[in-house]
């Protein structure tokens, strides 16, 4: 089979970008959406043109960093699939293939399909630690947690950091990836000492970041490729309301968490 694509190009975060149209060479139906941009820039490589930057690393649905924006949809036609998931044979020979970076201001473009999404990070390092105590590991049984928030806690912890709520997102919100991070800790009793420290330290980093509020349309969930639950949101704003209720109650009226 062959394909049309439509690839967003641009040399770097200060440069205009623009579409650029390109033929495939003959593929192989069952190869991913990744493994058919490599077959593309090796023809372009072999053409002396520039071959088309794009984040990659395990393939596997495990790092989140393959984001793009597939025919309007991020990472893709399929629900619950990362980009590298989605294979050749979910489109038909001759078909045109719109493809482009997540569109968020917090995710610069650093060239082509590449983002910038560092502000994931520094979220994630304004809060997402617990204290524990060093030394021995602990019995396994020593600290019991009831099965019901284990599983909770694990769902949350599926998040992969893809970014593909915010792209999906018409506010850019960050709101589904942050209230898993805080989700996964909160729910665990390791978790409880920096709990409402926590969720505040990370929805703050997070409308620094520049990420928009939460308006609850729920194209955040419907995208993500490992389907966290807009429950985590509303898990999220309740601790969010009790964190500023035990700092400074007038705050409460100003609260940044959506």
């Amino acid at each position: 089979m062959k394909v049309t694509l439509k690839v967003w190009r641009q040399k770097n975060a200060k440069a205009a970008g623009e579409f650029k149209t390109y033929t495939s060479p003959e593929l192989n139906p069952n190869m991913s959406f990744l493994e058919m941009l490599d077959v593309l820039n090796e023809d372009l490589a072999n053409r002396n043109e520039e071959p088309i930057a794009f984040d990659h690393d395990c393939r596997e649905g495990i790092c989140g960093t393959c984001s793009l924006v597939i025919d309007g949809k991020p990472h893709g036609p399929h629900k619950g699939v990362a980009t590298c998931q989605t294979y050749m044979r979910s489109f038909s020979d001759g078909d045109e293939i719109v493809v482009e970076p997540w569109r968020a201001a917090p995710f610069p473009i650093v060239k082509d399909l590449v983002c910038d999404r560092k502000s994931f990070d520094r979220i994630q390092q304004a809060g997402g630690f617990i204290s524990v105590r060093t030394g021995a590991a602990p019995d396994a049984n020593s600290i019991p947690v009831p099965k019901e928030d284990a599983d909770l806690a694990m769902d949350a912890a599926q998040c992969i950091g893809c970014g593909a709520c915010v792209a999906a997102c018409k506010n850019a919100s960050a709101m589904l990836f942050v209230s898993a991070k805080v989700s996964h800790l909160g729910l665990m009793p390791q978790g409880q000492p920096e709990r409402h420290r926590r969720v505040k330290a990370m929805v703050d980093q997070m409308d620094a970041e520049g990420f928009g509020s939460c308006t609850v349309t729920g194209s955040c969930e419907a995208v993500c490729p490992k389907e966290i639950s807009l429950d985590f949101i509303a898990r999220m704003n309740r601790d969010y309301a009790v964190a500023l209720l035990k700092g400074d109650p007038k705050k409460i009226a100003g609260g940044g968490a959506g």
